[in-house]
């Protein structure tokens, strides 16, 4: 896999196409013999032909959008954020800034690893509850070296803080770690106050 650059747009590998593809037809074969017991059931030729020219189309048609989903996705990493799109018919876009990122965890499973490659799960602080994440990179070879150019990102940026100070100008501006601590002791002193009356 070729280094990844900052504001340049990447892929997942080659590789990935076919392991979607294996996947998706799986997915179809598995579905087509579950009511594959129906041509079994009437015994009729004519059911049977309908049959295997479903499973024939649902292949044909998986191929087809599996070659336009993988020419679809594309990431970008700039210094703040990350985006990403993909779909064929339903078109999704997104924006993770690195102040948001919680956990970048690295996912294999077993037809993973036989095609070497990786997804990167990323949750943000808003998705954190949740078990799925708010974005997933997949189809990446090497995910340690994304996985560590991401979390620099998020260590560099730190995350956002919730107390805010006024800038006299009508906007507010993040406190600095030590107005934070300042403003945490003025309150502690309050509530003091407070409990002793």
């Amino acid at each position: 896999m070729s280094k990844i650059e900052l504001y340049k747009d990447f892929k997942p590998v080659s590789r990935f196409k076919k392991y979607n593809l294996i996947v998706y037809c799986l997915a179809v074969i598995l579905i087509w013999l579950s009511f594959g017991w129906i041509g079994i059931v009437i015994e009729s030729s004519l059911v049977n032909i309908i049959m295997v020219g479903l499973l024939v189309f649902c292949l044909c048609f998986v191929g087809v959008w599996n070659i336009l989903y993988y020419k679809s996705v594309v990431y970008n990493l700039n210094s703040t954020e990350m985006t990403w799109k993909r779909g064929v018919w339903f078109r999704q876009t997104g924006i993770v800034p690195y102040n948001r990122i919680t956990n970048v965890d690295i996912v294999q499973g077993p037809l993973m690893r036989l095609f070497n490659i990786s997804s990167l799960s990323i949750q943000t602080a808003g998705y954190s509850a949740q078990k799925m994440a708010e974005i997933n990179i997949i189809g990446i070879e090497e995910p340690e070296p994304l996985r560590g150019m991401i979390m620099d990102f998020v260590r560099a940026g730190g995350v956002l803080p919730a107390a805010t100070g006024g800038a006299g100008d009508g906007e507010a501006q993040p406190l600095c770690g030590s107005e934070v601590i300042d403003e945490l002791r003025e309150i502690k002193s309050i509530l003091k106050k407070i409990a002793e009356k």
